[in-house]
């Protein structure tokens, strides 16, 4: 938001490590001595947060019923009582509850997929296929809420809910169902309450979908996961390697383009990431433009869904599941 132009007005955390290291990196912005405190100032038009997942929705109703609009992380919501409620403030206040799903709207190969989609590139999507991998252990250490899927909703709800997003966006699906889901543990036994795999399938009039997610990246992987995206199109598709080409080409937002042109390898690094503007623009002008406010709740809805029907692969006794 502020490389979009927008303006720090203050922050507030409750955790007096997190605080001071937030205050260090943007030493002129005041500490707000509580959320109420930045909830009743009247100057401030977007309140955003990035706080533990089950803590991100009864923020955002708070923020909406104080007339303000918010923005969360992805998952904004772990269960569906929550969602239900911020639907209902969101209707009854029309502020605007968006949700960053970043490997979407921050990701520039990504963005231009997009582009080169609705100037026609691939014809209509039909399919699309998403990949996740994460790396759970690495440089930074983890908080104890991480291993515990009550604060985060579950791995589907978590990571898929970025490819769930790109389904709706890259098929134009106003609507859409599960059709299965699977989780397991299959290396982390003294994580219980959590799952290091999760694999879904979706359907709408338009087209289907398959995702899969893990907290499975291999140590010798010098980024966080090879998250790709494959798009089949009925006149060509296209494949993202959005971290890393492996053996490849350096850097990252890969695009590979085949069509009845031939194929093709985009460079994406020169791509404008657009979602905080258009996110400044709706609130000043109470337009619809950054992510659509359906397909944010949709999105969300179809992750928490996934998440009940999972089957686990891995319990020990099905009455865990």
């Amino acid at each position: 938001m502020l490389d979009a132009g927008a303006q720090l007005a203050s922050f507030h955390d409750d955790n007096a490590a997190r605080a001071a290291r937030f205050q260090k990196a943007h030493p002129a912005v005041a500490q707000a001595e509580s959320i109420e405190q930045i909830l009743e100032d009247e100057s401030i038009d977007l309140i955003v947060s990035a706080a533990v997942p089950n803590q991100r929705a009864p923020l955002g109703i708070r923020a909406m019923r104080h007339g303000k609009d918010f923005m969360s992380d992805k998952p904004a919501f772990t269960d569906f009582a929550q969602l239900a409620a911020a639907r209902q403030a969101q209707a009854e206040t029309g502020r605007i509850f968006s949700i960053c799903f970043s490997e979407h709207v921050t990701q520039k190969s990504t963005i231009k997929a997009g582009e080169l989609v609705a100037a026609g590139a691939i014809g209509t999507v039909v399919q699309t296929s998403g990949f996740g991998p994460h790396r759970l252990f690495g440089s930074v250490k983890r908080p104890a809420w991480t291993f515990d899927r009550r604060y985060f909703g579950g791995i589907i709800n978590d990571l898929a809910s970025h490819q769930i997003e790109q389904f709706l966006f890259f098929s134009n699906s106003a609507s859409a169902e599960v059709v299965a889901a699977t989780v397991g543990n299959f290396t982390l036994p003294e994580y219980p309450k959590i799952h290091d795999m999760g694999d879904l399938s979706l359907r709408s009039p338009q087209a289907v979908g398959h995702i899969r997610v893990d907290w499975l990246t291999p140590a010798g992987l010098p980024v966080w996961g090879d998250v790709r995206l494959f798009l089949v199109g009925s006149e060509g598709s296209i494949e993202l390697r959005k971290n890393i080409d492996i053996a490849g080409r350096g850097g990252e937002s890969h695009l590979f383009l085949v069509n009845g042109d031939g194929p093709q390898y985009i460079d994406c690094s020169g791509t404008e990431i657009t979602y905080g503007k258009q996110l400044i623009a709706d609130i000043q002008q109470r337009t619809d433009t950054a992510i659509p406010q359906a397909r944010c709740f949709l999105a969300s809805e179809l992750a928490l869904q996934a998440e009940a029907l999972a089957v686990d692969l891995t319990a020990r006794d099905r009455s865990e599941q």
